[in-house]
């Protein structure tokens, strides 16, 4: 059974059980730049029924005994998933759905002008989106690693950023403006969905931005709800 008191955050829910990130999914529920929103805020949020979705939840089976929950590693494994699954696939991804989406604008801007404005959010969410790993990679996880290796009390490398809590506010912030660029993409799709008149790119294209978005979810939710706050926790002696 999933405890849904109002004060559990849908943040919490999910790192106790990655599983329940496809239930908040279905139910378009906000569990990565907003999962600190209490359940019930967040149900309302979605304008979904609480009950509905607490009923999904509970009827999850029990969690193995050796779960693949990246949010049960250590601090190093996780950095090591987040690089090698989330940015991997961004990095292979972006640069696919952005020829289709030009491929798009060439085909049927005519008929669907919101094609350029689709375009012009996902190059935008592209360039940011790149060079917000990179700055992950190159300066914040290294620092965390280092953290997550050294012993309470032990000797650390200088941070360039003095508390580690000011890359992480950066790059939470970096996340909400990535998520605000999908939402947009959604709103100007339709949710994703081709057109009556479109070709098979058009629907190859949606799926490929439906399956972006759900990974950018997970994404988010690992360094936000997971990685951050324990890396602040080690920081802090915690």
């Amino acid at each position: 059974m999933v405890d849904r008191p109002a004060s559990t955050t849908v943040g919490a829910i999910v790192a106790a059980d990655f599983r329940t990130a496809a239930i908040f999914d279905r139910f378009g529920i906000d569990f990565c730049c907003g999962g600190q929103r209490s359940f019930d805020d967040a149900c309302r949020s979605a304008a979904a029924d609480p009950y509905d979705v607490a009923r999904a939840l509970n009827a999850l089976p029990p969690t193995p005994a050796q779960s693949d929950d990246p949010g049960a590693w250590r601090l190093d494994q996780l950095i090591d998933h987040i690089v090698a699954t989330h940015h991997a696939y961004v990095r292979e991804t972006l640069p696919v759905i952005t020829g289709h989406l030009e491929r798009l604008v060439n085909a049927h801007a005519e008929r669907h002008p919101e094609l350029m404005r689709i375009l012009a959010h996902f190059i935008r969410l592209s360039r940011d989106l790149q060079q917000h790993m990179r700055k992950e990679e190159q300066v914040l996880f290294p620092y965390v690693r280092e953290l997550a290796l050294t012993a309470p009390g032990g000797r650390r490398t200088r941070s360039p950023f003095g508390s580690v809590e000011n890359p992480i506010r950066m790059m939470e912030r970096e996340h909400r403006d990535a998520g605000d660029e999908m939402h947009a993409i959604r709103v100007l799709t339709g949710g994703y969905t081709a057109p009556a008149d479109g070709c098979g790119t058009y629907e190859v294209c949606m799926n490929e931005l439906a399956q972006f978005e759900r990974d950018l979810h997970r994404h988010v939710h690992l360094e936000n709800n997971v990685l951050f706050p324990r890396a602040i926790d080690l920081e802090n002696g915690c």
